[in-house]
């Protein structure tokens, strides 16, 4: 009895197109299952978002018992005279002549006015008064002869540029 002999190819073809079909309705289904997952899942979650943010929003917020205040140490009364008292004078707002205006203003206060100049910045906001290390009182009473309201200690000016003065000025817009 003669058979005829099948290809090879004929008895391995059936079995790939399978394997390709099973593979692909198995991605689908796995598709559909995720986002049935997701879509069961999406609003449960949703609301218990909604419930949690609301419940941060309206939570009364806590609060210290005490205000912290930073302690100060007490100023003092100054060591100098306003004649013995010298002022550096630096334009800080880019007005041409606001520097010795304010020399001027100064030494009719009984100031002593060593130099005036420009400060490295010319878009100061707001006139700082500045003082070196044990005149702190002093720079607070210049402060409120000339009603300037910035008060500090010396910061980015160097001691020896200052032809000896106790206080700085830096002139801003205001």
């Amino acid at each position: 009895m003669d058979a005829p002999l099948q290809p090879h190819d004929a008895l391995i073809r059936p079995w790939r197109t399978a394997t390709i079909a099973a593979s692909l309705v198995a991605a689908v289904e796995l598709v559909l299952l995720l986002g049935a997952a997701f879509l069961l899942l999406a609003k449960p979650l949703s609301h218990a978002m909604q419930r949690h943010a609301a419940a941060t929003a309206f939570a009364p917020v806590a609060r210290p018992d005490k205000p912290v205040v930073p302690k100060q140490a007490p100023i003092g009364l100054p060591k100098l005279l306003r004649s013995e008292t010298k002022v550096f004078v630096l334009n800080g707002n880019g007005r041409n002549g606001a520097a010795s205006a304010a020399a001027s203003r100064l030494s009719d206060r009984g100031y002593r006015i060593p130099g005036t100049g420009n400060a490295k910045r010319q878009d100061y906001a707001t006139t700082v008064v500045m003082y070196k290390r044990g005149f702190h009182a002093e720079g607070v009473r210049l402060a409120h002869d000339m009603h300037f309201k910035v008060v500090g200690p010396l910061d980015g000016i160097a001691p020896a540029t200052m032809s000896g003065a106790q206080l700085a000025i830096i002139l801003g817009a205001r």
